[in-house]
């Protein structure tokens, strides 16, 4: 129940506000071009919301938890309430789960979506550097998160794309977390900051140098850090084998 509560928190339907950045600020329109927003079709019939971002041309990776009935991926997107020009609306053809994926642990918390067709890469659509597998982001580095939603734990949504700085931290800031694993999750947020991933963040990315290292994963009801993310460096070999279909 504890670890279904944190999921809660981080994709609701949208209609009961999906997800936000707490304590960060808006970005500069379309400076974070890897940025998609993921439309979810759940099987009750809601629709939800979450983050994710541009890896390939073809494939957008979130979280295992972002799964639905069906998804569009919205990429080149500031305000996502508008039709904007730099806009490329494309549906998932596939959506691939980690196979060892855990919903009530919440490890292996990562998924990529094949998109039935190829993103256009522009200056508003662009994909974002991984780590390689030995690349494991160390505790003290200053990295950032982005999403669209929540600006606050009883506050509106933000139709515009939002970003907060976050530290990492070292394992013993998550040691409440009954199934925190140092080495496939990554512990962001200084408690002692109000700064946050939260509602509808789910599944996006963790950037540290301008590199994905971190998938938004779950957190506190209350937001209040630190926050979990996985780590992207362990999976990188089942990336790759996914991207070219093995």
């Amino acid at each position: 129940m504890q670890a279904l509560l944190f999921l809660m928190a981080f994709l609701l339907p949208s209609g009961a506000g999906a997800e936000e950045i707490i304590g960060g600020v808006e970005s500069s329109p379309h400076s974070r071009p890897y940025m998609a927003h993921l439309e979810i079709r759940l099987e009750e019939g809601y629709t939800a919301t979450c983050g994710g971002f541009l890896i390939t041309r073809q494939f957008v990776m979130t979280a295992a938890h972002c799964k639905g009935r069906e998804i569009t991926v919205t990429l080149g997107a500031h305000d996502v309430t508008k039709t904007e020009s730099t806009q490329q609306k494309i549906k998932v053809e596939k959506q691939i789960i980690h196979p060892n994926y855990n919903f009530y642990s919440n490890l292996h918390d990562i998924m990529l979506l094949k998109l039935k067709k190829k993103a256009k890469v522009t200056p508003a659509v662009d994909i974002v550097p991984l780590p390689s597998s030995p690349d494991f982001i160390k505790p003290g580095k200053m990295c950032r998160a982005a999403g669209w939603g929540r600006t606050g734990v009883t506050e509106p949504t933000s139709d515009t794309l939002r970003e907060v700085k976050l530290r990492i931290m070292d394992k013993e800031a998550c040691k409440n977390y009954l199934h925190y694993n140092y080495n496939l999750q990554v512990c962001v947020g200084s408690p002692r900051k109000k700064r946050s991933a939260y509602k509808g963040d789910s599944g996006g990315p963790l950037l540290c140098a301008g590199v994905a290292h971190g998938i938004v994963s779950y957190g506190r009801g209350d937001a209040k850090p630190p926050a979990v993310f996985t780590r992207i460096s362990p999976y990188v070999p089942w990336i790759n084998r996914v991207i070219k279909g093995k």
